[in-house]
């Protein structure tokens, strides 16, 4: 096959016949793709359809087991990071790659570093090229902020500045927008305006529908593995994007029964706490949960919310205050008390906090449970229970591959997260603790995760749900609480919060409080 270099319409990046597998298993199957210079090109898919397998063989993380790539219509052999960055790609990936006691340019040079006379880095001049290229592209940062004190949308920032510093004319985002605000997404809409004004080209892998509208100028659909199709954004409706990637009609309104409140299942009563740093997070916080209802939690991310997370689950000391469930006073319990008790949470970090890597799907699926019939007798695994338990998960929840016996850390983002829901939601828990529930899902995923989610609240249970997207938010919730600064500064009905009013809230505005 010749080179397809030359001419004006060459492409930034073509993918031909890209298969990728591992082992027995398909990954991708004969995948073409074509990217033209200076569009935004988004990737849509399932969870575990091939995206970023796609991607990581463009960014050189892993070689196609057949097909070819071009980049600026020359043919390449992409068998490194290394060798790609010297082809103009930056990869920013879902989880940043950021050395956190490092200030912003430390990170951005990182191994590019200038040096003066005797071989001395010149700081002053690493200062100035990061501060040139952050301006250049509107992306605000501050060179010499250490990492671990910024949020996350800038350290997404730095990651964007680190490939633009090693020269990147093609950058692919993988899932941008699952940490951000609405306020962060409508910047990062920006920031990739200004890239694609200065002729950078820009693919984005990404399942929220509605940000593949306002930003993205065509879209690849993927499914299970095979291409469906190239298409024009502007033409097509959300409903007809999702339809490609799932194969059938999605339902995007969430049903609920009217609410019907009970007592309240969990207190929070003046709670303060400190964070890792020793600094205040929680500062005389308070809420209830009832039985039949979801409590949302809203709030700009670093406001208290992980901290928040930790005290209910055991994982954190409070100073003062209480946490009561059930009636008791749970405040000095173990993890493992607070589960016996009906205690279940999905947590914001799933592979910090929700899985077992080196395991088993089917064992992670029984993490609780193991030492519980039918999964143990007399102290020994019943692994044919235990893996019959998992195979019936994996059925139910559209688990891919579907293979009890796959490692957890070798599952795609989404499917990890699948893994996690299963497990919790199925435990039938009094208490279910939904921290970004739906992170890196694909629409078809977040639809059933959400009735599963309004089923317990249905079932006379009490739901906490803590999530940074605001449509999840108003779509779900009864109340919602606003959280900033550590406080609680309003808990408003549904009926009386909007996007515009939620807002305000979370960047500090006037606090209400209805009942």
């Amino acid at each position: 096959m010749p080179d397809r270099i030359g001419g004006a319409d060459v492409l930034a990046v073509e993918m031909l016949g890209i298969t990728k597998r591992f082992g027995d298993f398909t990954a991708n199957d004969r995948i073409d793709l074509d990217v033209r210079r200076g569009e935004v090109h988004a990737l849509l898919g399932e969870n575990g359809a091939g995206k970023s397998t796609l991607m990581n063989q463009l960014y050189g993380l892993y070689p196609p087991t057949s097909g070819d790539i071009f980049i600026n219509g020359e043919r390449v052999r992409l068998a490194s990071p290394k060798m790609a960055i010297e082809r103009g790609i930056g990869m920013v990936h879902q989880h940043f790659m950021l050395v956190q006691p490092f200030t912003v340019t430390e990170n951005i040079i990182l191994g590019l570093e200038s040096t003066g006379a005797f071989g001395i880095l010149d700081e002053a001049r690493a200062y100035r090229e990061v501060e040139s290229l952050s301006d250049r592209y509107g992306l605000l940062v501050d060179s010499r902020a250490r990492i671990q004190d910024i949020s996350v949308a800038m350290q997404q920032r730095v990651e964007i500045l680190k490939c633009l510093y090693r020269g990147a004319d093609i950058l692919i985002l993988d899932e941008p927008t699952a940490v951000l605000t609405p306020q962060e997404i409508e910047y990062l809409g920006e920031i990739i305006r200004n890239l694609t004004s200065e002729g950078k080209t820009v693919i984005i892998i990404t399942h929220k529908l509605h940000e593949i509208k306002s930003m993205a100028d065509r879209c690849s659909v993927i499914r299970r593995g095979v291409k469906i199709g190239t298409v024009d954004v502007a033409s097509h409706t959300e409903g007809e994007l999702a339809e490609m990637m799932v194969g059938r009609e999605v339902t995007f309104a969430v049903e609920k029964r009217p609410l019907q409140a009970g007592d309240p299942v969990l207190s929070v009563k003046d709670v303060c706490c400190v964070n890792n740093r020793g600094l205040p997070a929680l500062k005389d916080l308070s809420f209830d949960v009832r039985r039949g209802e979801i409590l949302a939690i809203a709030g700009v991310d670093g406001n208290g919310q992980s901290e928040l997370i930790e005290v209910l689950t055991g994982l954190r000391a409070v100073e003062s205050g209480s946490v009561t469930m059930l009636g008791s006073d749970i405040t000095g319990f173990a993890p493992g008390a607070r589960i016996e008790m009906g205690l279940a949470a999905i947590p914001e970090d799933r592979q910090k906090r929700g899985l077992v890597g080196p395991f088993t799907v089917a064992e992670n699926l029984v993490l609780e449970e193991r030492a519980r019939p039918p999964f143990s007798t007399r102290g020994i695994l019943d692994l044919g229970a235990i893996e019959r338990h998992a195979r019936s998960l994996i059925e139910h929840f559209d688990i891919r591959p579907p293979r009890e016996k796959y490692l957890a850390s070798s599952l795609s983002g989404g499917n990890q997260q699948k893994v996690i829901l299963a497990r919790e939601i199925t435990r039938d828990p009094e208490l279910l603790i939904a921290s970004q529930p739906t992170r890196g899902l694909d629409v078809g995923a977040i639809e059933y995760v959400h009735k599963r989610l309004v089923q317990v609240r249905d079932d006379g249970k009490a739901v906490l749900l803590i999530s940074l997207d605001l449509d999840e938010t108003l779509d779900l919730a009864d109340r919602i609480a606003v959280i900033y600064g550590g406080r609680i500064v309003a808990v408003l009905d549904r009926e009386d919060a909007d996007e515009r009013k939620l807002g305000l809230l979370m960047a500090g505005g006037e606090a209400v409080h209805v009942q």
